[in-house]
């Protein structure tokens, strides 16, 4: 990086920056392309960076320019305790792209609650409530028909991404935001939530397969409706102190309640007459699964929670499908999505019509618009034909 104006910035600005985006001090030099010692000099206060070289550290630690040159580091979001992750990860380590998606998600939500005051009026509450004496199946039923799914549309949804798609304007239309990380391992997260009210959110791994985020969106509502938001995890067998484990155990169970009733899987063609020791050929696992958007694993479990097989049959199956689940992440192809698509499926449809909104009524800038959205303005048409049917 060249050399320029010298950048007026308070060493403890530069360290808390680095900190708490998650980087080492070798690391952090790496990727703003700096010998470690200059970093440690500008941490140490015995230089200074430039202004080019602050708007690199900046693009590194994702943080604005702006926030640099404040009197005292600001109050920053606290790390949530956990998320929903793969089996093997370590709780509590977090990498800087995981930090960035949770003040991303933060900071969305509050210009959401901001957008709404000044153009929409007051946000729509979502006040579904639930305490873990709750029976999973009554709940499950309560959240499909508070969120108006029906059995009969449910099985309409055809493909991999129409079950997703429904389900999340279906929790917008609530007032609950849906955001998507988008550079985030999936062994790392799969999802997490924020429990604030209004406008709770949630967020899932873009790169997780479109039946796993279906359920990991219904699992964080769950979480959000006990008022735990952030306090996921994928497998029940995970070494957690009872308390919280009761809590993942008990928001399983609602997901996949919510996604397959179990009056409806009972009534299927394929499983009335199953008794309870029946086992399942791959063939109808998968068919049942695509009626309900499930995932094959999440079909199992209800099989199971239905009396319809058995505990050593479950477990047997699910090791299998975890393996092929493994075996596809490895494989998958990073595909390409055009940048007004990539910008309506991260911030989702619900905060990108308010961005929309009020940009036409003039209440935010074209400026605005393009850095609430991370995509230049020439896509805005496109944007507004994905969300407002222009």
């Amino acid at each position: 990086m060249g050399k320029g104006i010298e950048a007026l910035v308070e060493r403890g600005l530069l360290v808390w920056a680095r900190r708490s985006a998650g980087y080492e001090l070798h690391d952090a030099a790496r990727k703003a392309q700096v010998k470690p010692d200059q970093l440690e000099s500008w941490e140490r206060g015995d230089s200074r960076p430039s202004i080019p070289q602050l708007r690199k550290l900046g693009r590194v630690y994702k943080r604005p320019l702006a926030v640099f040159f404040l009197p005292e580091p600001p109050m920053d979001f606290q790390p949530m305790r956990d998320f929903r992750r793969l089996p093997g990860e370590i709780a509590g380590v977090h990498s800087p792209q995981l930090r960035f998606e949770i003040r991303r998600a933060h900071s969305r939500r509050e210009l959401a609650l901001d957008l709404y005051e000044a153009v929409e009026g007051p946000p729509p509450q979502f006040s579904l409530r639930a305490t873990l004496t709750d029976d999973p199946e009554h709940l499950g039923d309560f959240i499909r028909a508070a969120l108006g799914i029906t059995y009969d549309e449910q099985t309409t949804w055809t493909g991999l991404y129409a079950p997703l798609n429904h389900w999340r304007a279906a929790l917008e239309r609530a007032g609950v935001l849906v955001f998507q990380a988008v550079d985030i391992d999936v062994s790392e997260m799969r999802g997490f939530s924020i429990s604030s009210t209004p406008l709770p959110a949630i967020v899932v791994n873009i790169k997780d397969a479109p039946r796993g985020r279906t359920f990991t969106m219904l699992h964080e509502l769950c979480h959000i409706i006990l008022h735990e938001g952030g306090l996921c995890d994928l497998f029940e067998e995970s070494q957690r102190p009872p308390d919280e484990q009761r809590v993942e155990v008990f928001c399983n169970w609602v997901a996949g309640a919510t996604l397959v009733p179990r009056h409806h899987l009972l009534e299927e063609d394929l499983v009335r007459g199953r008794g309870g020791r029946a086992e399942w050929p791959d063939e109808e696992i998968g068919a049942l699964a695509a009626r309900y958007g499930a995932s094959r694993e999440v079909m199992l479990r209800r099989l199971l929670i239905c009396e319809r097989t058995t505990e050593a049959f479950y477990r047997r199956k699910r090791e299998q499908f975890e393996e092929e689940y493994e075996d596809q992440q490895e494989r998958r192809a990073e595909g390409f999505a055009p940048p007004h698509t990539m910008a309506v499926s991260s911030a989702g449809p619900l905060l990108v019509q308010l961005i929309v909104n009020s940009y036409h009524q003039g209440q935010i800038t074209a400026s605005d618009v393009s850095d609430f959205l991370e995509v230049r303005l020439k896509h805005l048409s496109k944007i507004e034909a994905a969300v407002l049917g222009r």
